[in-house]
């Protein structure tokens, strides 16, 4: 699984979702059937706007047929539908280390 991490460098939310665009297009031309994005949670402890807009952006992917399918890091897992459903349809993801950890910092992403 390759790793996308939106936040070295500590960026503003523009140059993370920049940075998004340009290395999910990059990515998935590789031919690479999933990826990690690393947005972190956020210091105010409600979520921060990178993860917020990371989120946001996924979904209008999903619904612009970009990306086949997403699954929040939190649900990243054996014991919620979101993580099986991916599991079923990429099950190496069961190898990551995020993989049952319910991280809120991640979103794991497969393409088609």
């Amino acid at each position: 699984m390759q790793i996308i991490n939106l936040e070295a460098g500590m960026p503003s939310t523009i140059d993370a979702m920049t940075t998004l665009n340009n290395r999910l297009y990059a990515v998935r031309a590789t031919g690479v059937r999933t990826v990690k994005i690393i947005h972190g949670y956020g210091s105010t402890g409600r979520g921060g706007t990178i993860r917020k807009a990371c989120r946001q952006k996924l979904l209008e992917y999903r619904r612009r047929h970009v990306i086949k399918d997403l699954c929040a890091g939190e649900r990243f897992g054996p014991f919620d539908e979101e993580g099986r459903r991916l599991a079923a349809l990429c099950p190496e993801v069961r190898s990551d280390s995020d993989w049952g950890r319910h991280n809120d910092g991640v979103t794991v992403v497969l393409f088609k």
